[in-house]
């Protein structure tokens, strides 16, 4: 199921998702006891965390994830997980152990893509396949890619991984892989910027091409939600 919401501008983006992802959460934990959401980086997503840290939630039965992050160590400006921590999580009494950040320090982006690869195996309890996370958050670059999965690489074709590396110029990342994106119970993506109409014209498209425009690939099996501004 996909709902496409367009609003006016970023500010209404920020009003009208923030509920919604607030209502996912509480509706995971009020079924499963628990939340497992991915984290977006990127400045679109951060007014909506620190939005989350004024709310009531039981923070001990959320666990947080990254869908991608820069190789970089966690102090680093450029770094998802400090975005997340300043914005959010360091707002509230929120529990180390439900952290999940990408490793960044070993020097060595495979080794930690697959430190990180089992550490996902380990929490959701499975030896192989791919875990069901009930929220993963997206952005969209003016390149169409999504987390770190951009146009014509290699992270792209990954199908037996959870987490790879992903190359931007000569950027490392490490990212979710489309599968196990799409194995969500519900993805949003939050995409404003006028920059980015052309490529989200090539999403839409049924003959946009996906290994050019990679956020045509997230095809969840659970919802799919967009919320698009200028």
């Amino acid at each position: 199921m996909t709902k496409v919401y367009n609003v006016a501008d970023k500010n209404a983006l920020i009003t009208e998702a923030t509920p919604l992802i607030i209502n996912k959460i509480k509706d995971a934990i009020a079924k499963n006891d628990i939340c497992t959401i991915a984290l977006a980086g990127g400045s679109t997503p951060k007014p909506i965390y620190e939005a989350i840290a004024e709310e009531n939630l039981p923070w001990d039965k959320i666990h947080i994830f990254w869908g991608d992050e820069r190789y970089v160590l966690p102090n680093h400006p450029d770094s998802n997980e400090k975005m997340a921590r300043e914005s959010w999580l360091d707002k509230v009494n929120f529990p180390v152990n439900n952290i999940h950040p990408m490793p960044t320090m070993s020097n060595n982006p495979q080794t930690d893509a697959d430190k990180h690869n089992q550490e996902l195996l380990d929490f959701f309890g499975i030896t192989s396949g791919f875990p069901t996370f009930d929220l993963i958050l997206l952005g969209m670059g003016d390149d169409g890619h999504t987390a770190s999965l951009f146009p014509q690489t290699k992270a792209l074709e990954v199908r037996d991984r959870l987490i790879t590396m992903g190359n931007k110029e000569d950027s490392l990342r490490l990212t979710f892989t489309v599968p196990l994106i799409n194995q969500a119970n519900c993805v949003i993506f939050l995409v404003s910027g006028s920059n980015k109409q052309d490529a989200l014209q090539q999403v839409f498209s049924e003959t946009g091409d996906s290994n050019q425009y990679p956020s045509k690939l997230i095809q969840p099996r659970g919802e799919l939600i967009w919320f698009i501004s200028n």
